[in-house]
C-alpha cells in the first residue's frame, strides 16, 4: 500500500507533467505552455496543508517561472541537466527525509530521482519505462490534472478543512 500520510514534499517535472509535454512556439521564438487550473488548485490546496512544492525542470521557459510565482511555489529549480543534484540541495534545504518526498514525472531524467523518493508518479502518457517503475500511474494525462490527482490522493489522508479547501 502506497504512503500518502508521510509526504512532506511534493516535487514535480513540468514537461509532460504539467504540460502536456508538447512545446508550443510563436511565430516570433517565444515559447508558450499550457497549464491546467485542477493542477494549480491542488498544489494551493497542498501547500495550505503545509506540504511543500518543489519543481525540478530540465527547461528554463519564462512560462513556468510565471507560473510558478503565482501558485506561490518557493523551491523552482530551472535548466537541471543532473536531477539528483537538484533533489540533494532540495532535500538539504527542507530537511525533509527522502522517504517523505513524492516525485512526479514521465520521462528518463527523471528516473534517479523516482528511484528514490519514498512515493513515485508518472501520469498516464508517461514514457513505458517510467510507468513501469513508479508506484503510482495516475488516469488522468500530463497537463490535463494527473498532477491534481496524485495531490489529492496525498490530501486524502491529511487534515484539511472544508474552508481552506475553498480558499485555494
Amino acid at each position: 500500500m502506497m504512503d500518502f500520510k508521510n509526504i512532506q514534499l511534493l516535487i514535480l517535472d513540468v514537461d509532460g507533467v504539467l504540460t502536456d509535454g508538447k512545446i508550443y512556439l510563436a511565430a516570433d521564438g517565444q515559447e508558450i505552455k499550457v497549464f491546467h487550473t485542477l493542477d494549480g488548485h491542488g498544489i494551493k490546496m497542498l501547500l495550505q496543508a503545509g506540504i511543500q512544492v518543489a519543481i525540478i525542470t530540465g527547461r528554463d521557459a519564462p512560462a513556468t517561472a510565471t507560473r510558478v510565482k503565482q501558485l506561490g511555489i518557493q523551491h523552482y529549480y530551472a535548466g537541471v541537466a543532473d536531477k539528483i543534484k537538484a533533489f540533494e540541495d532540495l532535500l538539504q534545504k527542507t530537511q525533509i527525509a527522502e522517504k517523505n518526498c513524492a516525485y512526479m514525472g514521465d520521462d528518463l531524467p527523471d528516473l534517479p530521482v523516482l528511484r528514490r523518493v519514498g512515493l513515485s508518479a508518472a501520469p498516464d502518457n508517461a514514457h513505458d519505462l517510467i510507468k513501469k517503475e513508479v508506484a503510482l500511474v495516475t488516469q488522468r494525462k500530463g497537463g490535463e490534472g494527473a498532477v491534481r490527482e496524485l495531490c489529492d490522493r496525498i490530501l486524502s489522508v491529511h487534515t484539511l478543512s472544508e474552508d481552506k479547501a475553498f480558499l485555494a
